[in-house]
């Protein structure tokens, strides 16, 4: 039996060792208690590391870098304070590749935190807002702390959590951390309204972070039977899943379900999904996984991208020499819509960045950080200009296609780019 504590005699010096990797549930999973307290109890731990995902709190500072590595797979969220001052240190690994990093030990977890729902009357706790690679955590860490929040949605999962699993209980009672997109612009309405038009009846979707994906469903309130089989959904599911848009009755794998790896939203999503056995999380080595993905048909990736070149090269991690995005699990959903039959592969993201002097082409000749997705698995790009299709194109009908999906104040210094050999064709 796990072993119960309150927050004020929880002694973290007494189970994180030195040299220790702690991990915990990412983004809106964050158990803040836990980690709040990992911050303010640091130094009588000693130097030890943390594997981060994304951050959506402020629990995280550059100065807990006294005592702390950080590293992570990606530099969204709160990441980016510590990316600005030189303290995270990057995984730059597909995000596929988690559950067996973690699993064989070359991503070693010592220690997990998890926020939990309360056990059901079966003794089943539940992970909640996020499963993801927790899952391969759960089974790998010495230790598992777990905040049992009786505000957290009990969703339904591959991985139910039983006291065996667990080291350490701390009770609380908090609403979890919700996460609430801006709201889309003139470029992102723009850019949905082209991309709803390729989403047809009975398609299952995948997407990205962003206002972009909320607008895009937003766009496709006239569709049926859409599905979803998605890293991560948000708001937008909810009403088109209660207007009968989202019924997930066509898909070629698991009908009637909405399967994901994690929610990141509001209390209404996660309302949505308290006990709800339509919505069904799964762990990122299934909801990856290459062999599943390959079985789903109509499937649509939308995803974004920090910039993009004239022959569909992708650089969707790096900016201003700052690493503030990930490699992610763009790839894998991508090469997965470009093989399923009657699939849609899409990036998408506004023409520009930046406003005044400093607007700058997201469209470029040549990429100013690393390839993420390489351009033999590029799609289709989207701005709000426009779809380029790029499948099975030749490398001058590519450039072509993504001038004329470029801001027209680029235009011209893209054309001229693009007239250069070397500059974009090696």
């Amino acid at each position: 039996m796990p072993q119960e504590l309150d927050l004020q005699s929880l002694d973290l010096a007494s189970i994180v060792r030195p040299g220790d990797t702690v991990m915990w549930g990412q983004a809106t999973a964050e158990p803040v208690p836990l980690t709040q307290a990992l911050m303010a109890q640091r130094h009588a731990i000693g130097d030890f590391k943390v594997f981060l995902g994304m951050t959506n709190s402020g629990t995280l500072k550059p100065e807990y870098a006294d005592r702390i590595a950080f590293s992570s797979y990606c530099g969204t969220g709160g990441n980016r304070a510590l990316v600005k001052a030189g303290k995270l240190d990057i995984v730059p690994c597909h995000y596929s590749q988690f559950p067996e990093l973690i699993q064989s030990g070359r991503l070693k977890i010592d220690v997990l935190m998890l926020q939990l729902a309360p056990a059901d009357e079966h003794g089943a706790y539940s992970l909640g807002i996020a499963h993801e690679f927790l899952v391969q955590a759960l089974d790998a860490a010495r230790v598992v702390i777990a905040e049992v929040n009786d505000q957290a949605p009990w969703t339904c999962g591959e991985r139910p959590v039983r006291d065996e699993d667990l080291d350490y209980i701390v009770r609380t009672s908090r609403a979890p951390l919700e996460l609430f997109q801006p709201q889309p612009g003139e470029a992102e309405l723009a850019i949905a309204r082209h991309v709803g038009g390729l989403i047809e009846d009975g398609a299952t979707l995948q997407f990205g972070l962003g206002a972009m994906p909320e607008a895009i469903l937003a766009a496709v309130g006239d569709r049926r039977d859409l599905g979803i089989h998605s890293g991560t959904i948000g708001d937008g599911v909810v009403e088109l899943t209660r207007s009968g848009v989202i019924t997930n009755a066509r898909k070629s794998i698991d009908p009637g379900l909405t399967v994901a790896g994690m929610m990141m939203g509001s209390k209404r999503l996660y309302d949505f999904a308290h006990r709800n056995p339509a919505v069904q999380f799964r762990a990122t080595n299934y909801v990856h996984n290459a062999d599943v993905l390959s079985r789903i048909d109509r499937f649509v990736a939308l995803n974004t991208a920090i910039e993009v070149d004239l022959t569909g090269q992708i650089n969707a991690e790096v900016a201003g020499g700052l690493y503030i995005g990930a490699v992610g699990g763009a790839l894998d959903f991508l090469r997965a819509a470009g093989r399923s039959r009657g699939g849609v592969p899409v990036v998408a993201l506004p023409s520009t960045a930046g406003d005044g002097a400093k607007r700058a082409s997201r469209i470029v000749a040549r990429l100013s950080g690393p390839v993420s997705t390489p351009r033999s698995d590029a799609g289709i790009i989207a701005t709000e200009y426009g779809i380029a299709d790029l499948r099975g194109r030749t490398l001058s009908e590519r450039m072509r296609r993504m001038i004329a999906i470029a801001h027209p104040d680029f235009r011209e210094t893209l054309e001229r780019d693009s007239a250069t050999p070397t500059a974009v064709r090696r």
